[in-house]
């Protein structure tokens, strides 16, 4: 049942699904052998990691950018990123032929400008934070007229992030328990409101990392908090959710079940498990939903079926290359 006081309903992603199809694919959910046998129950994996782009990310991107009238899309689209967003916002720009301007603070990966600048978007780089990217990206939209598409506070963004849940719910509607990664929460709230319109009992389970947690950290606070950034493998969940932050933070309080914080190890370690277990290339971002099971820090036992959103593969090269390497230890980040 859809809940009418957030600002974000199941009916907005219901209509995000019709706007997105054509650039974002519906996603494979893979059984998982090993980590059911681990967790005791059946998990399977969300593997948002083969959509065009990489990540989930290219859904809200759609979902925006299909809303926009030709005039309004003709001034362009501005938007701040750790990486994942600004590549599916060029990339569905390009599709939609809408000039795109991509904001990235000086800590994003070189791997993740170099697939931005691949995609022949303008590119600016600058700030110590994905704070300071939103405010070069909001004087932007200022200075020229341009429409600002949020990495995660908008209620289109969201819908489109949501849709996720729509074929969860198809594919295997006996699903007791979701594991989301969780940073701003666009991905997160999209998800809650779709699946418990579908099944209200489910448990949604945000995943972090330890450092700088911002939205883990405002949540348990009761409001919108900064953290400064702290370097992780996890950097696509980097960056603040915004003291002024409208949507996501009141859709997650009310809907959130359980947050889940990892350190390091245990993120490289959920890396590892899906390069040895699934020859899955998954960024730290993107496996935490595995690590968090491999390390028992959420209790599944009673769970029927349990769903982990596996939301990207675009790992930094090195990363990739001690994976094969076969490393145990977390790469110095």
């Amino acid at each position: 049942m859809s809940r009418p006081d957030l600002p974000v309903d199941a009916a907005a992603v219901a209509a995000a699904r019709d706007r997105i199809g054509g650039i974002a694919v519906r996603t494979p959910l893979v059984p998982s052998v090993a980590l059911s046998r681990h967790a005791g129950t059946e998990v399977a994996l969300k593997l948002e990691s083969v959509q065009p782009t990489g990540s989930f990310k290219v859904r809200g991107a759609a979902a925006k950018l299909t809303t926009l009238d030709p005039e309004v899309a003709a001034g362009g689209v501005v938007t701040a990123s750790t990486g994942n967003h600004g590549r599916a916002v060029a990339h569905v720009a390009a599709r939609l032929d809408v000039p795109a301007t991509i904001c990235l603070s000086e800590h994003v990966p070189v791997g993740k400008v170099a697939a931005l600048e691949a995609l022949g978007c303008e590119l600016l780089v600058g700030g110590d934070s994905q704070a300071a990217a939103l405010e070069t990206a909001a004087a932007l939209v200022a200075e020229r007229g341009a429409t600002l598409v949020h990495p995660f506070d908008d209620p289109e963004v969201i819908a489109g992030q949501g849709t996720i849940a729509l074929e969860v719910g198809e594919d295997a509607p006996d699903t007791t328990t979701l594991l989301v990664p969780l940073s701003g929460g666009g991905l997160a709230a999209g998800i809650a409101v779709a699946a418990k319109a579908i099944r209200p009992d489910i448990r949604i389970v945000g995943v972090s990392m330890e450092r700088a947690a911002v939205m883990a950290a405002s949540l348990t606070a009761g409001h919108p908090v900064e953290l400064p950034e702290e370097p992780t493998l996890a950097d696509s969940l980097q960056g603040g959710i915004g003291l002024d932050n409208a949507t996501t933070f009141p859709i997650l309080a009310a809907l959130l079940d359980e947050v889940v914080l990892l350190d390091e190890q245990t993120i490289w370690d959920g890396m590892r498990f899906a390069f040895d277990e699934h020859r899955l290339v998954l960024e730290g971002g993107a496996a935490v939903g595995i690590a968090a099971l491999l390390t028992g820090a959420l209790d599944v036992r009673g769970d029927r079926h349990v769903v982990v959103i596996a939301s990207g593969a675009n790992a930094e090269p090195e990363h990739v290359a001690a994976l094969a390497a076969g490393t145990r230890q977390p790469p110095t980040v």
